[in-house]
């Protein structure tokens, strides 16, 4: 790479790869604008004290410990697989991922048609799978001897080629599709956004990381939720209260109509097909929903 990150912003790293389009969009509803040039590393973001760049997941957490980045989006699994858990500073956790809101956990699997049971069954035994470092540190925890692989991709296939994988999964449904079986769990895995620790100490550093975290995770709280207003009768506004959820409590505001009052509330949107009818049932008229970017609590 010729280009360089400037040293007078907060330097970002962002994952490619699986994660890069829906880190894009959930950068766009906290209110970040990202674009990239056709094959630039290079994304634009509209915020002169930001510049970023583009990673793979794996090597995010090794270049936030070298300070060649400030921060960074990458999964705890590699922060994990590098070592590098108590080398960084741990922002916050953010529950996305590429597929679903499901964590990503890394697990032992075999063929269906295996005689593997447990994993004390693979001693003396070959493993494929990417998270050499944390495969091989599991085994060793309890004591059984394996050799460990490492694969460079289509693990999947490995399974019926060697003894046994560790693969990553959100569903399983790969891992169903190819008539495996999973044996154990080795890490659940959500992403995390890690900073450097010398930058995490420059104020106004700290105060930008804290601010997109923020933001981040109100984008993320606000994915399975929309806003509800409606208009109610005065006399009738207790019983409708009475059965609204809401963070705290409903806002009402008086109309021009003195017996009539409007009210909002933020609920859960798979609430949202069973209380409006109760609501109409119970007076309510002018009933709208709408989408939201962004729940801060």
């Amino acid at each position: 790479m010729t280009e360089r990150l400037p040293t007078t912003t907060l330097r970002l790293g962002l994952p490619s790869g699986s994660l890069q389009q829906s880190t894009i969009e959930l950068f766009g509803r906290a209110g970040y604008r990202i674009n990239i040039a056709e094959r630039s590393v290079f994304p634009r973001i509209d915020d002169e004290k930001l510049s970023a760049v583009f990673f793979r997941a794996q090597e995010i957490s090794r270049y936030v410990v070298d300070n060649i980045i400030d921060c960074g989006l990458t999964g705890y699994d590699y922060v994990v697989e590098n070592g590098n858990e108590k080398d960084v500073i741990e922002v916050c956790e953010l529950t996305y991922s590429r597929a679903s809101s499901n964590p990503y956990r890394w697990v032992l699997a075999v063929p269906d048609e295996s005689p593997i049971r447990r994993p004390e069954d693979l001693q003396g035994k070959i493993i494929a799978t990417e998270l050499v470092n944390t495969t091989r540190r599991w085994f060793a925890a309890k004591n059984i001897n394996v050799t460990v692989e490492f694969s460079w991709g289509t693990t999947e296939i490995k399974a019926r080629l060697l003894d046994a994988i560790v693969e990553g999964t959100e569903t399983g449904n790969s891992l169903r599709a190819n008539n495996l079986r999973i044996v154990d769990t080795l890490l659940t895995s959500t992403t995390r956004f890690v900073a450097n620790k010398l930058a995490w100490e420059i104020p106004w550093k700290r105060e930008k990381m804290e601010n997109i975290a923020m933001l981040l995770k109100g984008a993320i709280e606000a994915r399975a939720k929309v806003g509800l207003k409606m208009n109610v009768p005065e006399d009738r506004l207790s019983e409708v209260v009475g059965f609204l959820p809401s963070e705290k409590s409903p806002t009402v505001s008086r109309l021009a109509d003195k017996n009539w009052v409007a009210v909002e509330v933020i609920l859960e949107e798979k609430q949202e097909r069973e209380l409006i009818p109760r609501l109409k049932r119970a007076g309510a008229t002018g009933i709208i929903t709408y989408p939201l970017n962004k729940v801060i609590p």
